[in-house]
């Protein structure tokens, strides 16, 4: 199972970007069955955890990104999202995903996101 995450870019304050995490090499059924997570980890910071997409759909987010940033997903597509909108420059960071099955967890590569104010 491999996960490819884009989307990152620079932006300024106020801003919105979306992320993508593509999977490949597992099963469309299992994909469904799994939680998503978007992480980040900023300059000199330890990674921390943003948002949860679960396999029923239900969502929660970091408190610092509520109601700013959507987690979604593409059944079909195999691919999960991450639509941030209002974007602040302390947003700035590699953006992770990680897709949990049942037996076993995988990760993305990261993204670069910039903010700048």
């Amino acid at each position: 199972v491999q996960l490819q995450a884009s989307g990152g870019g620079s932006v300024q304050a106020g801003g919105s970007l979306k992320l993508s995490c593509a999977t490949s090499g597992i099963d469309t059924n299992v994909f469904a069955r799994s939680d998503v997570h978007w992480y980040r980890q900023a300059p000199g910071r330890q990674r921390e955890w943003v948002a949860e997409l679960t396999w029923a759909l239900t969502t929660s987010y970091e408190g610092a990104v509520q109601d700013r940033f959507t987690v979604s997903r593409d059944r079909d597509k195999k691919t999960a999202y991450l639509h941030m909108t209002a974007l602040k420059p302390e947003d700035t960071g590699v953006y992770y995903c990680k897709v949990r099955t049942s037996y076993d967890e995988y990760w993305g590569q990261g993204t670069q996101v910039t903010v700048s104010s």
